[in-house]
């Protein structure tokens, strides 16, 4: 069985960016706890969308990643560059899903909080194998 059954493509549709087309959607309670744990990196393009989630931490993580924080609109709320191994996010209240990427595509792409996100599903995955 895969942890992770489907795959998003990530947008900035503020600013015109795509910020990942092979992220991982985290939205059975197992795949959340797990996260990116075992990872040795995340290349460019991968990435893990939490759905739902309020925070996330890095405790047990070998690189740093950068957190994307949003709302039920898919607007960003916050953005955390280069969370390094071993840290916890703040409780965000509003938040709806956290989008954890590699290390700086936020500022590669000029995210910033009030940028609006569009995500797309890129294939599913069988629960075979």
């Amino acid at each position: 069985m895969h942890l992770y059954r489907s795959r998003v493509s990530a947008r900035n549709i503020s600013r015109g960016a795509v910020l990942g087309n092979r992220i991982r959607v985290a939205e059975s309670g197992l795949s959340r706890i797990i996260g990116l744990l075992g990872e040795r990196t995340l290349t460019p393009g991968d990435g893990l969308l939490i759905v739902p989630s309020q925070g996330v931490h890095t405790l047990g993580m070998l690189f740093p990643i950068d957190v994307v924080v949003l709302d039920n609109d898919w607007k960003i709320l916050d953005v955390r560059e280069r969370m390094r191994p071993f840290l916890i996010t703040r409780i965000y209240f509003k938040a709806a899903a956290v989008l954890e990427l590699p290390s700086g595509t936020v500022e590669s792409s000029g995210t910033r909080v009030g940028d609006s996100m569009d995500f797309v599903r890129m294939q599913e995955l069988s629960s075979g194998g």
